[in-house]
């Protein structure tokens, strides 16, 4: 198959999670064969603020972990829709703009032979629904949800059994534990301030925990004001800036352990949605502790892959307990890497969307067998 996918950025994980997702994605896409064509607007939000911060050379850590991989800018929309001919599948991620999406739709009721779907990974639909209605989704054949919640929010809109649970997964390929291991210290967040979604609950499950347990914190994330990081430095968390998601599993290797801290919308409104993070730092064998979120649709084992904490004592206990008890440790990271691979990789997630294209196309070709393949 000829497959297109329209995102923000391939090449930018500069707040903007969809990239870590679709990566391997499209890497699993193209070995097995198929024809795999990434594009994303010139001159982007998240690609722009990347090379403000740190240059091309920002670039670098995604070109050397998938030097397969290479996405097409456009400038235009008309240009954008240029790439549609023979295409079999189009996927539209919902960082696009209105016209975009409109337009493909309009290029699919026209003529378009193409399997056409939305792909949704954001809490939008509950924290600014209008912004969603913006989009023109009309001609679409269905949406990709990346959690059960978001799936029923589409239904509740209409989509009945035209929207599918999509979740997001590791890369394993990429994110797996280090070769050698060596010794690790302290602890480690990896994520981005955003919009005030969570600031309160980064003191009480992450920073006052670390400090209670007496574990040194390094941060890594973009977006942090003046008034975030007087608060790091007040519980003297290491702030080290932004750092590519390709470079996340050797800086889980050094540490001892990281922690999930969910935004709010995913506790209440949107739950069971865990976002990627969770699965590439199980992937890369580090154990995890949660502030709480509900897992209604059983995606992992809490006790067992991680460990849950309801409050910051709890979390306090937990981080003790890890780093004391080395037998704990290890425990968390077999069960961790046992669940990943057995159910949480992109592989995994390219055969159910092949799957769920095979119920739209069902005289459509989905997959050939494993071999070399390249990605335009």
């Amino acid at each position: 198959m000829k497959i297109v996918y329209f995102t923000h950025s391939l090449q930018s994980c500069w707040n903007h999670g969809n990239a870590h997702f679709l990566r391997g994605v499209l890497r699993e896409l193209a070995a097995l064969g198929h024809e795999v064509v990434a594009l994303e607007p010139e001159g982007n939000w998240s690609l722009a603020n990347l090379l403000a911060d740190h240059g091309t050379a920002g670039l670098m850590p995604f070109r050397d972990a998938y030097p397969s991989l290479r996405s097409r800018s456009y400038q235009t929309v008309p240009e954008a829709l240029g790439y549609l001919d023979d295409a079999d599948l189009v996927i539209v991620h919902e960082w696009n703009e209105p016209a975009l999406v409109a337009a493909i739709g309009s290029a699919r009721l026209h003529g378009g032979h193409f399997t056409l779907l939305f792909h949704d990974t954001h809490h939008r639909a509950v924290s600014d629904p209008d912004a969603i209605h913006a989009f023109d989704l009309e001609c679409y054949d269905g949406v990709l949800a990346f959690g059960e919640a978001l799936r029923q929010v589409y239904r509740d809109w209409g989509w009945g059994n035209r929207v599918w649970t999509w979740h997001e997964a590791a890369d394993v390929r990429h994110f797996h534990p280090p070769f050698m291991e060596r010794q690790r210290a302290g602890l480690v967040w990896i994520g981005n301030w955003g919009d005030g979604e969570r600031t309160q609950e980064l003191e009480s499950y992450l920073f006052e925990p670390a400090r209670a347990a007496e574990l040194p914190l390094d941060i890594h994330g973009v977006r942090y004001p003046e008034e975030a990081l007087a608060t790091l430095e007040r519980y003297g968390v290491a702030y080290r800036g932004w750092a590519p998601n390709a470079r996340a599993p050797e800086i889980f290797a050094r540490h001892l352990a990281t922690v999930h801290v969910p935004r709010r919308y995913y506790t209440t409104i949107l739950p069971g949605i865990p976002t990627i993070r969770v699965f590439e730092a199980l992937a890369c064998g580090i154990p995890l502790v949660s502030a709480p979120w509900e897992d209604s649709e059983n995606l992992l084992r809490v006790g067992q892959d991680f460990l849950m904490a309801q409050d910051g004592k709890a979390m306090t206990a937990h981080l003790r307990a890890i780093a004391h008890d080395a037998d704990l440790r290890s425990a968390l990271v077999r069960n961790g890497l046992e669940t990943i691979r057995a159910r949480h990789t992109c592989a995994h997630r390219v055969r159910e969307l092949l799957d769920i294209v095979g119920t739209l196309r069902p005289d459509q070709e989905m997959a050939t067998p494993q071999l070399e393949g390249s990605v335009a």
